[in-house]
C-alpha cells in the first residue's frame, strides 16, 4: 500500500467546535477549549501517524471580522490554511445560523481540494434538526462530503478519519514520525495559562490579555516557569490580580496543575502582570507573540 500525507486544515466560525474537534482527532489537548469565541489565536498543528499515512491537522481562528490588527493576523492564519490545505475539514454545528460569514461558503465552493464538512454538536440537537441542515449544506455545496457527529461525545469520529484518510494524497511523510505537533513546550505552556484566563475572568479581560513565558527550565525533578501577562489597562491589571493577589494565584494553581499533567513533571510556576496598552495594534509586538511574520 501507497505511503499518504497531507495537510487537513480546520476551520469555521467561532464556537463550532473545532479546536474540540481537533484535540479528538490528535488525541492530545493541542488546542484550548472554552465557550467564549476568539479562543483560538494561532494556527496549531497537531500530527497523526500510522505505517502508511501521516495526517497534519491545523486548528485555526474562529472566522471573523477583524476589529483591530491582532484579528486582522488571526485571519490571516485562517486564509493560509484555505490555500495550502490538501484537505479543508470545515466545522459548523446544529446551533449556529447556517449560512454565517456566507463569503467563506463561496469560498469553499471554488477549491479543487476535496472538502469535508463536519456538522458537529448533533447530540444537543433532533434528527430531524440534523436532517435538514445535512440537505441544506449539501445543496450549497454539492462536491463536499458531509458528515455529522459530535466531538465532545467522540460520535462518529471514526467516519471523518477514514474519509479523510482515504482523500489524502500519495506523498512521503512531512514531518518525522514521532513528530506529534510543531509547537514547543513554552508555547503550551502559555495557551495553558490563557485558558484558565479565558476560564476564569468575564468580558474583556480574556481578550485582552496575552501571555508570554520568559523562563522554561527543564530540570530533573521539576520544570521552573516564568510568565508575564501583559494587560491593557491598570485597572484591568488590578482585576487579574485581584485582592491581595487571590485571583491570579488561583489562575496560577490552575495552570500549574494542568501543566503537570501536560508535561508529566512537576511544575514550578511565578506569574507577573504588565500592561501593555498597545499590543493588539502593534507589529512589533505582534510579531514578538508569534501573530505575524
Amino acid at each position: 500500500m501507497k505511503h499518504r500525507a497531507g495537510f487537513v486544515n480546520i476551520i469555521g466560525n467561532p464556537n463550532v467546535g473545532k479546536s474540540t474537534l481537533m484535540n479528538a482527532l490528535v488525541g492530545e489537548k493541542l488546542s484550548i477549549v472554552t465557550a467564549k469565541a476568539q479562543t483560538t489565536r494561532h494556527r496549531i498543528m497537531g500530527i497523526v501517524n500510522g505505517k502508511d499515512f501521516q495526517i497534519v491537522y491545523s486548528d485555526t481562528p474562529g472566522i471573523l471580522k477583524p476589529s483591530y490588527r491582532l484579528q486582522e493576523s488571526m485571519m490571516n492564519f485562517v486564509e493560509t490554511a484555505i490555500g495550502d490545505a490538501d484537505v479543508i475539514l470545515y466545522v459548523t454545528d446544529t446551533v449556529e445560523k447556517a449560512d454565517k460569514n456566507s463569503e467563506y461558503i463561496a469560498k469553499l465552493s471554488q477549491l479543487y481540494c476535496p472538502v469535508i464538512v463536519v456538522l458537529n454538536k448533533i447530540d444537543i440537537s433532533d434528527q430531524q434538526t440534523v436532517a435538514g441542515l445535512m440537505k441544506w449544506w449539501q445543496e450549497q455545496l454539492p462536491k463536499a462530503i458531509v458528515i455529522p457527529a459530535s466531538a465532545q461525545e467522540r460520535f462518529n469520529l471514526d467516519n471523518i478519519f477514514d474519509t479523510i484518510v482515504s482523500h489524502l494524497p500519495e506523498a512521503p511523510a512531512w514531518f518525522d514520525k514521532d513528530t506529534f505537533t510543531d509547537k514547543n513546550m513554552r508555547f503550551f505552556a502559555s495557551e495553558i495559562i490563557r485558558e484558565k484566563i479565558f476560564l476564569g475572568y468575564g468580558q474583556e479581560i480574556p481578550y485582552s490579555c496575552q501571555v508570554e513565558i520568559e523562563e522554561f527550565h527543564e530540570g530533573e525533578d521539576r520544570y521552573d516557569i516564568s510568565a508575564v501577562i501583559y494587560v491593557m489597562r491598570e485597572s484591568q491589571k488590578g482585576i487579574l490580580i485581584g485582592k491581595g493577589g487571590s485571583a491570579l494565584k488561583k489562575t496560577g494553581t490552575a495552570a500549574r496543575i494542568e501543566m503537570e499533567d501536560f508535561f508529566q513533571t512537576k511544575v514550578f510556576l511565578k506569574l507577573f502582570v504588565k500592561v501593555d496598552p498597545d499590543w493588539r495594534e502593534n507589529k512589533r509586538e505582534l510579531k514578538r507573540f508569534g501573530y505575524e511574520q
